[in-house]
């Protein structure tokens, strides 16, 4: 079992005593980010903080523990940029202007953002504003801001995506939404395209990361996993977009 697995498994774990169950993966862990008891409170840490309140564009990932933060940016008139189903069906946009407001709780759930939320190519990605905060949940995070998530590499695709196409560089800030059981002391070490917070907010604290040392590269082509490529159509429009072959 490699590092990253073995650190996920330990704080799973923990985790399993305060999690909320998922309606379709239950406590399949490798499955979802789940959501945990006092993740109101954590969210609230999040929504208090210069990031969230200076933030008009956000990136808020796909994760159950921030649902409600989905909901609650849309509240206040936040853009909010996701994906879904592991990026498979590409980018969408939640826009309160033009989202009724008595849908933006539903329009928070996964289910109901692709009912009424915008979706969007790879070229409307490229035409939006910069993204002005990146904010995730993860299995595993240490006080460095390095983070270990499902094992999939979502997050780290997404992020290498949006730097890609100028969305974000490594002066954008990452939130990580987590449960206390979930922070880590130990030393935890980042491949070079493993995305690492700016500040961890948990239900009892917020905990901001002196000098995160940030990914700086968009999309690594020869080390991107072939069937995550052939899964995932976006990657495939820009691969398409930088004018490279269509095989990987």
């Amino acid at each position: 079992m490699d590092e990253k697995q073995s650190v996920r498994e330990r704080v799973w774990t923990e985790l399993m005593k305060v999690a909320v169950a998922d309606s379709r993966f239950h406590y399949d862990f490798g499955e979802f980010i789940a959501d945990f008891d006092g993740g109101e409170a954590a969210c609230q840490r999040l929504t208090d903080h210069e990031f969230y309140r200076r933030a008009e564009l956000l990136f808020i990932a796909p994760d159950n523990c921030i649902e409600r933060l989905r909901h609650q940016a849309m509240l206040d008139g936040k853009r909010v940029l996701m994906t879904t189903y592991g990026i498979r069906r590409g980018f969408w946009l939640l826009d309160p202007a033009a989202i009724p407001a008595d849908l933006y709780l539903y329009a928070a759930t996964l289910d109901g953002m692709e009912r009424v939320a915008k979706p969007l190519d790879i070229e409307a990605v490229a035409a939006l504003p910069r993204v002005d905060y990146l904010v995730t949940g993860t299995g595993a995070i240490n006080h460095e801001g390095v983070r270990f998530g499902k094992g999939h590499g979502f997050f780290d695709a997404e992020w290498g995506m949006l730097h890609e196409l100028a969305r974000i560089d490594r002066t954008s800030p990452v939130a990580a939404v987590v449960h206390d059981c979930q922070v880590l002391d130990e030393k935890l070490t980042p491949e070079i395209f493993d995305s690492v917070a700016d500040v961890i907010f948990t239900p009892t604290r917020t905990i901001p990361v002196a000098a995160p040392h940030k990914p700086e590269c968009g999309i690594l082509w020869d080390r991107l996993d072939r069937h995550m490529y052939e899964t995932i159509p976006p990657l495939q429009q820009l691969r398409l977009r930088k004018g490279l072959p269509a095989e990987l």
